[in-house]
């Protein structure tokens, strides 16, 4: 079994360490392998029985993608925090967190995997699976703002669109006096032109980036963070 995980579990460690004391041996610390652990035990007949049973354990925000020798399946938690895509490839369904990975490989969009469903992809086809209770989305706001690419469509939305109409509310909300306004790059590009427009201000590039240097936010620790962005922007 593969499995792939857009997410985080908040109640993984109680989990971890229940499986723990009844004899479970993990061999990494994501959060993920709880989920595996949790299919291993389930003692349903199919697959994505086993699945569903151990994600009704499991609390936080997930987008899933599990593959065995037979079956796709693909799962996003009922809050539905993150995207989940589902496309088509030469007939056959494809599953990401953004539109543009089906740009990249010559995929058509489908449509939104909705909050709290199961897909499961088979010699039968393709069925649906909606086993949790219907809840109040809370879409992960983070996504407009940072985690997805600009030309991405995700929660029905087109995410430059939304980093630029931010930045034109915030022109609206929050006017400054100001000679120029500086993006910070890459993200920020869209909102800054927003501003710029609303605000009749010009937008100059105050920053520029070594785009050979990968995200910074995710190093383990301030001393690195720092020195990476050190490298990646330079005044």
């Amino acid at each position: 079994m593969s499995i792939a995980h857009n997410g985080n579990l908040t109640n993984a460690f109680l989990i971890k360490s229940e499986l723990e004391s009844d004899g479970s041996i993990f061999q990494s610390n994501m959060d993920t392998e709880v989920i595996v652990h949790l299919i291993a035990r389930s003692k349903e007949k199919t697959f994505t029985e086993r699945t569903i049973q151990a994600l009704q354990k499991v609390e936080g925000a997930y987008s899933l993608l599990f593959l065995t020798e037979k079956e796709m399946v693909a799962a996003r938690d009922p809050f539905g925090f993150r995207p989940l895509i589902l496309g088509e490839l030469k007939d056959s369904p494809v599953v990401a967190s953004e539109t543009c990975a089906f740009d990249l490989i010559g995929a058509k969009f489908i449509r939104e995997i909705e909050p709290g469903e199961i897909i499961l992809v088979n010699g039968d086809g393709i069925q649906s699976f909606k086993p949790f209770p219907s809840t109040q989305p809370h879409q992960c706001i983070f996504e407009f703002i940072y985690f997805a690419r600009p030309d991405s469509f995700i929660f029905h939305r087109n995410v430059y669109e939304v980093r630029k109409s931010l930045g034109v509310q915030l022109a609206k909300e929050s006017p400054a006096g100001v000679d120029m306004v500086v993006p910070i790059p890459d993200s920020g590009f869209p909102a800054t032109i927003g501003y710029a427009q609303e605000s009749q201000i010009p937008l100059e590039l105050g920053m520029i980036r070594n785009h050979y240097v990968g995200r910074t936010f995710i190093e383990p620790g301030e001393r690195i963070r720092h020195f990476g962005v050190k490298i990646k922007l330079t005044l």
